[in-house]
């Protein structure tokens, strides 16, 4: 099991609120074998002005392409997009480690209309 990580430096409340952190559903999943480390690219559809985005995910652990259509998740929309190998991907999805500081993703506990965003 990992350690938790020290907390970080704290922020105001306006720093928070400049990370736009939206719910969206996972519409088309495949594997990246590409990717240095094992990684799944996504299509996740954040509704409204959002709309359709791309993320490569290292979520390879605990989900597999055809497990995730239609799964609700969180992700961070606001951060540039980032080439991960040939690969750009739009927005930061996000997930907790578990006891083997694998990755499990960020989702709500009921269903939320897409594009929603976390406070």
């Amino acid at each position: 099991m990992s350690a938790p990580a020290e907390p970080s430096a704290p922020i105001g409340f306006d720093d928070f609120l400049k990370v736009d952190i939206r719910v969206g559903t996972i519409v088309e999943a495949a594997p990246y074998p590409e990717a240095r480390k094992p990684a799944i690219k996504l299509v996740i559809d954040f509704g409204g002005t959002i709309g359709l985005r791309k993320s490569s995910a290292q979520i390879t652990k605990h989900y597999t392409p055809e497990d995730l259509p239609g799964r609700q998740v969180l992700a961070v929309v606001n951060f540039p997009p980032r080439q991960i190998g040939k690969f750009m991907s739009e927005v930061l999805t996000l997930g907790m480690p578990d006891a083997e500081g694998e990755v499990v993703l960020i989702s709500p506990g009921l269903p939320v209309p897409d594009g929603g965003r976390m406070f």
